[in-house]
């Protein structure tokens, strides 16, 4: 098998917040395997560990909510990024609201968007959830950077990568 390091080793992409909700359980992570795939329809991928409890949750619901961080939102990224739902409530320690059709919405985060799950595709140890957007909420013409992957390489996984 070949390994991909010497090509994403180059990268420095965003990293967002997925969160979902089922049947009552909230859960979300720090998502680094994401971006837009069609301009028309518009359309998004997102990419989720199936280690992760919001793998888990995700797989129950219709919707989930994608958020893109601050660079300055560190707090944000290692709640969501280092520690695991299966053993903290990440959801008491962050102001959030319920969005149209369930998936909270982290109220710090400063642009978001509700996709509606299209379909999901087997990509070995994660599994990708086609999103279409129904909601989207963000500043316009800002460009604040937003958190990348380089901003966390010293948050340790809540979870193992697979």
């Amino acid at each position: 098998m070949t390994d991909l390091d010497p090509f994403t080793d180059l990268l420095d992409y965003p990293m967002y917040v997925v969160t979902a909700q089922a049947d009552g359980e909230k859960a979300g992570c720090l998502v680094g395997f994401a971006s837009q795939c069609s301009i028309q329809p518009a359309r998004f991928m997102v990419w989720l560990s199936k280690a992760n409890r919001t793998y888990r949750v995700a797989e129950r619901t219709d919707r989930l909510a994608v958020h893109l961080l601050y660079r300055s939102q560190d707090h944000l990224a290692r709640l969501f990024g280092g520690e695991t739902g299966d053993h903290t409530d990440k959801f008491t320690q962050v102001p959030w609201h319920a969005a149209p059709g369930g998936p909270p919405v982290l109220d710090e985060a400063p642009a978001w968007f509700i996709g509606h799950v299209e379909s999901r595709i087997d990509g070995g140890d994660h599994v990708g959830f086609l999103l279409t957007p129904e909601a989207t909420e963000g500043p316009v013409g800002s460009r604040t950077p937003v958190l990348t992957l380089s901003d966390t390489h010293d948050i340790d996984p809540g979870h193992p990568a697979n």
